[in-house]
């Protein structure tokens, strides 16, 4: 039987209430603490905009030559919200079209657009931390400021951790949904054709 299950269908719903969410939390943070900061100053990151301790952030990376944080200078503002937004109107389809094999593309491109996401988060990142301005008033030679894709990094007196936020973490729920409900239907298939 190639029609999607009661699972897969309610499922669907959930995945899209999780993106949905993205429109209303921040997906991503970025955490800074030091001994002239120990209550922490952090970044965070929307779909369409980029909140927070920014100008505070902005103005301590002038000394070492990094560029200042603009919402103007992401070009994924721009389109990240009609992306998941044409996801969540790709999963009502997979729900009208009524077949397994829509459910898994719909899994494959959340998945590809999942890495495809933080590989350009990571150029970022290298961006903003490598090309330092030669003419900064602070200059460590071979020193690169990028902070962690994920996780914690210790960089001169900062301390960096980077992490999914609220809205971030509902993503990663969606696509866990979406690998986990898509194993179950493909296993179903198989012990229904034995």
């Amino acid at each position: 039987m190639r029609k999607l299950s009661k699972l897969s269908k309610i499922s669907i719903f959930i995945v899209i209430g999780c993106i949905l969410t993205l429109y209303f939390l921040p997906m991503w943070r970025i955490e800074l603490r030091a001994p002239q900061y120990p209550e922490g100053i952090s970044m965070k990151i929307h779909i369409n905009d980029v909140k927070g301790d920014v100008e505070i952030i902005n103005g301590l990376n002038h000394y070492i030559g990094m560029k200042t944080i603009h919402k103007e200078d992401f070009k994924e503002f721009v389109y990240l919200p009609y992306i998941l937004g044409a996801f969540m109107a790709l999963g009502l389809v997979v729900l009208m079209w009524n077949r397994k094999l829509g459910y898994y593309c719909w899994t494959l491109l959340f998945i590809l657009f999942g890495i495809a996401a933080m590989y350009d988060f990571w150029q970022w990142e290298y961006d903003y931390g490598h090309n330092l301005d030669p003419s900064a008033p602070i200059k460590v030679p071979g020193m690169a400021y990028q902070p962690p894709l994920i996780g914690y990094k210790k960089m001169l007196n900062f301390e960096a951790l980077s992490q999914p936020d609220t809205g971030g973490w509902f993503f990663v729920m969606a696509g866990l949904i979406l690998v986990l409900v898509s194993f179950f239907e493909w296993r179903k298939s198989k012990t229904e054709k034995i």
